[in-house]
């Protein structure tokens, strides 16, 4: 064994140990977590204390605060003035780039003009007070601000029917048709959430008929996983096939959803051999199932079988989200065995280093993770409703707010698309394994420092030998791109990172064709110069287009020359016979 090698195993002796709960702990406290939706008091409390406690020590501070909100309140008392005087009066505070609360036009006439300008510097004078408390910690900083945020965004003007403008004239216009159209949608939700159906729309699409049509068979199948081999659409194919791994939290079609944004198309109409691994929506059942069961039955079993299928062949493995890191520690365990079984390896939106999650980060630490695994421990699983509600808060402007308002003031509904009907299509993730994530990955970074195990040896990403490409997305709340962009950094191999405009999901699902999109695309070598991030986003010029053209030209590159295509799929001979056409049964799963 390396001095490396050495290191990383006596880091993987001295990692933190968790203690063990009494039966009685967790059932107290899963009961709690049904009462708080998830969410631990404790981090919270002990948030508020640390900021309430450093603030209530720093009467400079004080002073400050004190003096900025005489400042700010001048500010809106002059501009109230001025705009009494005179029509076109410019606003004296401007939201946040993202925010489009106040766009319309009518947010710039009396008073609401008033109205909307004193709750933005409301926004600014808490921001201040909950971020710049001298000796408060990082985490529970933001933690406070989230908070503070939640709570602003709720108290919006714009949130209000006498406050919002729009709302206002949209209802004198119809006298009144739209509340009554917004109370029957609102009755609507709430029957649909009590008894889980999925969101007014989605019934219009249904899997297997206008989701997840492209041709194929399931070729293998165990205890978590299908193996989905797709029917070729070109004469000949290139040698190497291409594998696709999704995120358990997920289910796979974000990759096959309508046939104008199938990824699963587009390969396979640029000849190339596609397979894609559809999960098992696990049940309290599978409680015990943890990280090294879908190593070993997830991602080992699905390049045995691609293997075994198209022999003698190396293959360009993808993973997406949580998909791309299970990928990545797969990849580093096979580096370490030398095992060349993979050609490539892309990572979608896939993080490998943890220390700087984004606002996901908030509802982890040792209190909220223990919290979870109470709730997990009555259940055996984490269901999809509370993974979603916490996703929707990380940008409640958008995906509540707005859409309260949308919904139930404008009495409107907007028409559900493809990507929003597989949103409300989620699923269910173990006890065991969840715990293991959140721990070892985001708690621990193991993987980054070289202490998470697979089969029984640590591993690093820098033990990963293919070449590398890898996506991140502008507005990704879930993986942030600067946490994604640290493969740049922690690889030994070729890195190929591209940005692309959009956010989590419209960022990955990008085909060619739409206006609007850009992405920018740099190669970063083995032991050369790494931008900081930042640099990044303003050195790297942006290409307009969607950035699968440059990703197929990147794998056209590490692929061989065009063999004739498969008349056949699975290898019947070799154990791997057609079990049904796609998309599968676990998929159907609810």
């Amino acid at each position: 064994m390396n001095d490396s090698a050495q290191t990383r195993a006596q880091a993987a002796v001295n990692r933190p140990r968790t203690p063990q709960a009494n039966p009685l702990d967790h059932l107290l406290r899963a009961w709690a977590a049904h009462a708080t939706n998830g969410l631990s008091p404790a981090a919270l409390q002990l948030a508020f204390l640390d900021w309430a406690l450093h603030y209530a020590s720093s009467p400079g501070k004080h002073l400050d605060l004190a003096q900025d909100a005489y400042d700010k309140a001048l500010r809106l008392f002059l501009h109230a003035s001025r705009c009494g005087l005179r029509e076109d009066e410019h606003p004296c505070v401007e939201p946040a780039p993202r925010d489009r609360r106040f766009d319309d036009e009518a947010w710039h006439r009396w008073p609401f003009n008033i109205l909307s300008q004193s709750f933005l510097l409301q926004e600014q004078w808490w921001s201040r007070a909950t971020t710049e408390v001298r000796g408060v910690s990082h985490h529970h900083r933001n933690m406070v601000n989230f908070v503070g945020r939640q709570l602003l965004d709720m108290a919006s003007p714009s949130n209000g029917l006498f406050t919002n403008p729009e709302v206002l004239e949209h209802t004198i216009r119809q006298g009144g048709a739209n509340l009554w159209r917004g109370a029957e949608n609102l009755v609507d939700d709430v029957h649909r959430r009590l008894s889980g159906a999925p969101p007014a729309g989605a019934e219009a699409f249904r899997v297997g008929d206008n989701l997840a049509t492209t041709p194929g068979q399931v070729v293998y199948r165990n205890e978590l996983m299908e193996l989905i081999q797709y029917s070729p659409t070109t004469k000949t194919v290139y040698p190497e096939p291409v594998l696709l791994l999704p995120a358990w939290i997920m289910k796979y079609y974000i990759l096959d959803l309508s046939a104008e944004n199938s990824l699963v198309r587009y390969l396979l109409d640029k000849g190339y051999t596609v397979f894609a691994l559809s999960w098992k929506n696990p049940g309290a059942e599978d409680r015990q199932l943890g990280m090294d069961d879908y190593l070993r039955l997830g991602v080992d079993a699905a390049v045995e079988a691609v293997s075994a299928i198209v022999p003698e062949r190396r293959i360009h493995a993808v993973g997406y989200c949580l998909g791309g890191t299970l990928l990545a520690l797969a990849a580093a365990a096979m580096g370490r065995a030398d095992d060349e079984r993979l050609k490539s390896v892309t990572l979608l939106a896939g993080q490998v280093e943890f220390t700087e999650p984004g606002e996901l980060g908030l509802f982890i630490d040792e209190s909220q993770v223990t919290y979870l695994e109470d709730l997990m421990w009555e259940q055996g699983y984490l269901d999809a409703g509370r993974m979603a509600g916490a996703f929707q808060w990380l940008r409640s402007q958008d995906l509540v707010w707005s859409r309260v308002v949308h919904d139930y003031l404008m009495g409107e509904r907007e028409e559900l698309f493809d990507l929003m009907a597989w949103n409300a299509d989620a699923t269910r993730m173990p006890y065991r394994m969840h715990s293991e994530y959140l721990r070892r990955l985001y708690l621990y970074n193991d993987f980054a420092q070289g202490r998470f195990r697979v089969h029984g040896q640590p591993v690093h990403p820098g033990d990963i030998r293919p070449p590398i490409f890898a996506v991140g997305t502008e507005r990704d709340h879930v993986a942030p791109w600067s946490s994604v962009y640290k493969i740049t950094r922690l690889a030994r191999v070729p890195v190929h990172f591209a940005l692309t405009s959009g956010g989590h999901n419209v960022g990955v699902v990008n085909p060619p064709g739409h206006s609007h999109r850009h992405y920018r695309l740099r190669l970063f070598k083995p032991h050369g110069t790494v931008l900081p991030h930042e640099r990044f986003l303003s050195e790297v010029e942006p290409e307009q287009g969607s950035w699968w053209p440059a990703w197929v030209a990147w794998l056209r590159e590490r692929s061989g020359s065009r063999v004739p295509a498969p008349t056949a799929l699975g290898a019947p001979e070799q154990g791997y016979r057609p079990l049904g056409p796609a998309p599968g049964e676990y998929v159907l799963q609810s």
